[in-house]
Parts: structure tokens; C-alpha cells; sequence
């Protein structure tokens, strides 16, 4: 099968790009790249010198990908048999230097998904069945296990470790160095190895611009909820009626209450 390749694209005679690959317009292929022969490169993509794109993986329009980053590379996991499984990167995002990005699973729906207007630096990793949000920020040297959520506009800090299948709440922080063992709650705050729910992102929520109402609102609920006498959750269905009318506490609220693979953090849970 021949390339699809507009001819507005630019591809340095030194890149490699291999018969079935879609490039689409205005996309740029620096030299010593590697475009696989099922990768689709969609308008405006570029790819800096030394970029690898393999695998059955599509990137969005405008997303920019730098030296040495390796972007749908098999999946990382000793239950892998070489099926067939993909990666699907959004639009406008950014893949800096040594970022790795896994395509699936066959056993669990063989899909890496990573939504738009991301920023990894340099070195993190994406790994096999991962679900990122929009807007997110991946610091150097994150690294997400396999099966792990990453909700909108949630930040991790340099060189935190994510537990395999668990879930980072919409809006949440994790600090640099921490190990997210457990799922974190929207607007959460996650620090320390093991890591220990610290509070709310309140910098992100005002930067957000929440009103400052509406964050009194949700730092009470969030008082109910850990440090209330029963159960988190016990706790947080306790409070559900009250705050009906407040969105975000409603989403911190759903979130504990959904089914996971993982415990949620708490200011307790990794204390000694």
C-alpha cells in the first residue's frame, strides 16, 4: 500500500516514511524521522529531528513531537502477543524530548487514548490503555503505569509515579516525586511517597476561575467528606443532597462513588 502523502507536507530527504502512512497538510518531517506504515499524521502535525511515530497511531492536527521521542511503541506489558492495538493522540499537543506513548492492550480494549492541548515533557511516559484527558500537564519524567485515567486540566509534578489502573481526578495536582497508589479526587492535592491527599488545588481552582465562593463551598465539603466520622464514602453520600446545587463538589461526590480498581487517597492513607 502507497503513502497518502498532501503535497503541502515537507519530509526531509534523510526522514524515513514508510508505504501506507497518511500525512496529511502542512505537515512537517524533520530528519532521521520514522513514520510507521500505519501511522496517520494529521494537518499541521511536526515532527523535530530523531521523532519516532509507529504502530497503528494517529496524531491530531497541530501537535508538535521533538527529538527522541518515541510515540506508539508496543505496549510494555508481558501479556502482549503482538496484536494489533492503537494510539490515538489529539490535537495541538506537546511531545517533548524522550516522551514514550504505548499503544493498548488486545486483553482491555487495545486503545491508548490522549486528548488535546497536552503538554508532556521531557521523558514521560504514557503507557499501555491510559485515558489523558484535555489540557493536562505531564512534568519531566512522569511516568503513568498502565490502565491509569487522567482527567482534564490535571497537573503531575516532576517524576511522580502513577499505580496502575487508578484515576486522577479533574483539576487535581500531584506534587513532584510523589507515588499516586490511589485514585485522586477532583480539585485534589496529592503529595509524598506514599503519596497523602493534602488538601485541594486551590491555585488551580482560582487560576481556573472558580469563585471564591464556590471554593469555600467545596473545602467544606471536602471537611465532611475526610474528616467526618464514617467512611469517605458513607461520608460523601451523606452530603450529596446539601450540595446538589454546587458542580464541583457533585463531581468530587460522583467520582467517589463510581467503581475502581483502586482505594481513594485520603489525608490519612500512606501515613505511618
Amino acid at each position: 500500500m502507497s503513502s497518502s502523502i498532501a503535497k503541502s507536507a515537507r519530509i526531509h530527504k534523510l526522514a524515513v516514511v514508510e508505504d501506507g502512512a497518511v500525512i496529511g497538510e502542512n505537515v512537517i518531517v524533520g530528519p532521521f524521522c520514522h513514520v510507521g506504515p500505519k501511522v496517520v499524521l494529521h494537518d499541521n502535525v511536526h515532527l523535530l529531528t530523531n521523532a519516532v511515530v509507529s504502530g497503528r497511531t494517529t496524531i491530531g492536527k497541530g501537535t508538535k513531537i521533538f527529538p527522541m521521542a518515541v510515540v506508539g511503541g508496543d505496549p510494555q506489558s508481558v501479556h502482549h502477543g503482538g496484536e494489533e492495538t492503537t494510539l490515538d493522540v489529539g490535537e495541538n499537543c506537546t511531545i517533548r524530548e524522550g516522551v514514550t506513548m504505548n499503544t493498548g492492550t488486545a486483553d482491555f480494549g487495545g486503545k491508548t487514548i490522549v486528548g488535546n492541548n497536552n503538554l508532556f515533557l521531557a521523558n514521560s511516559h504514557v503507557a499501555h490503555d491510559c485515558r489523558v484527558g484535555n489540557n493536562v500537564i505531564m512534568s519531566n519524567n512522569v511516568m503513568l503505569a498502565g490502565h491509569v485515567v487522567v482527567e482534564d486540566r490535571a497537573i503531575l509534578g516532576g517524576g511522580c509515579a502513577v499505580h496502575q489502573f487508578t484515576r486522577i481526578g479533574r483539576q487535581a495536582f500531584v506534587g513532584g516525586l510523589s507515588a499516586a497508589s490511589y485514585d485522586v479526587i477532583p480539585y485534589g492535592m496529592l503529595n509524598g511517597n506514599p503519596g497523602v491527599l493534602s488538601g485541594l488545588n486551590i491555585v488551580g481552582m482560582t487560576r481556573a476561575g472558580i469563585d471564591r465562593a464556590v471554593i469555600h463551598r467545596v473545602r467544606r465539603a471536602y471537611k465532611s467528606i475526610f474528616e467526618g466520622e464514617g467512611s469517605i464514602r458513607d461520608n460523601a453520600a451523606a452530603i450529596r443532597e446539601e450540595y446538589a446545587d454546587c458542580k464541583e463538589v457533585v463531581e468530587i461526590l460522583d467520582f467517589i462513588a463510581a467503581d475502581s480498581d483502586r482505594a481513594l487517597s485520603s489525608p490519612n492513607r500512606g501515613k505511618s
